[in-house]
């Protein structure tokens, strides 16, 4: 005999909740989006929370939305470049302080560095916060802000038209990086550059402000292309004796550890035989030996950025703002 299928269940509604914790409907809406404050007792609380929790009632988002007059979705646009522990750090944080002020945040991957601004405006998010390379034009800007996005933000070195602009000066960094190694008597250094072509943003920039550092002072600067493996940074090392360099920059914490080891390797001493800075200050920076001197970006705390986000959809008619994310500073240890 052929089993028929059952039918699905239908899904648990504010009313099924309400009968069964003996409170009307409007207390479950209270209770559960937590907008009541102080009016409905703790004890009624537990009680609505448990009801819901017993029956798996899930409120849903759709009527939030239209209760709100907004979807509450924040989102992060991210596309496909290796940003580092300290960025990622940083958006976790950024995360963390969204969720608390009551927004989801949405992560959306893009390949491809165009416009996307449409299938964004598709989720009809509240904000986006744009990163680098994502792509944002002043034309998408307009298509969110006809599709009801309240905030858009863009985090880069260019300020697009209609958005809110969050600066992270990469010029600034390598400068920080040249300055040091020139106020300690390195005439001629090295400055990696990132084969891969998806770091440039941040690369390009960094390698400009060591250039700027050095103008005019008689020094010279090299630049290195570099792969983050170990055999282009052996290949660099094997040739540094002859290069007449005794300082390098080396564009983040991460290539400049990977090109640590390989000077060890080499039995090139560090900073004897070549002085180094890295940039991010990331923990592995701290815990190799000789420790390693760094750039520092001192990014604020991301519930800062997160408020930010809030009151900028708190006041969406708000004229378009520049905000500084960082400033740089060297942090002296044993390398260089």
């Amino acid at each position: 005999m052929t089993q028929q299928p059952t039918a699905p269940r239908t899904p648990p509604t504010s009313a099924d909740v309400a009968r069964r914790a003996g409170v009307s409907r409007a207390t479950v809406s209270y209770v559960l989006n937590d907008s009541a404050g102080g009016r409905i007792s703790e004890q009624t609380r537990q009680r609505v929370r448990a009801a819901a929790e017993e029956l798996g009632y899930i409120p849903h988002a759709a009527a939030r939305s239209l209760r709100a007059g907004h979807t509450g979705i924040v989102l992060l646009t991210i596309p496909e470049v290796v940003f580092g522990p300290l960025f990622s750090t940083y958006l976790g944080e950024l995360r963390s302080g969204l969720r608390a002020l009551g927004y989801t945040t949405v992560i959306y991957g893009d390949s491809d560095g165009g416009d996307h601004a449409g299938r964004w405006a598709e989720l009809r998010p509240t904000a986006v916060l744009s990163t680098v390379g994502s792509g944002l034009t002043a034309r998408g800007v307009e298509l969110l802000r006809r599709s009801g996005t309240r905030a858009v933000l863009a985090i880069g070195d260019q300020p697009v038209p209609g958005a809110h602009a969050l600066t992270l000066d990469q010029h600034r960094v390598g400068a920080v990086a040249g300055e040091h190694l020139l106020a300690r008597g390195h005439r001629a250094i090295g400055a990696i550059v990132p084969a891969d072509r998806s770091l440039d943003f941040f690369s390009r920039p960094r390698l400009e402000g060591v250039l700027a550092a050095y103008a005019g002072q008689g020094g010279r600067v090299e630049p290195l292309e570099l792969d983050y493996t170990e055999e282009s940074a052996a290949r660099l090392a094997s040739r540094w004796r002859e290069s007449g360099l005794t300082g390098l920059f080396g564009y983040n914490d991460e290539y400049a550890l990977l090109l640590l080891s390989a000077f060890q390797e080499a039995g090139l001493r560090v900073p004897e035989d070549v002085a180094l800075v890295g940039a991010d200050d990331v923990l592995p920076a701290r815990l190799a030996r000789p420790r390693l001197t760094t750039v520092r970006l001192e990014l604020p705390d991301g519930a800062e950025l997160a408020a930010l986000i809030d009151r900028l959809i708190r006041n969406p008619d708000t004229p378009a703002e520049t905000h500084a994310l960082g400033a740089s500073q060297i942090v002296v240890r044993e390398s260089g």
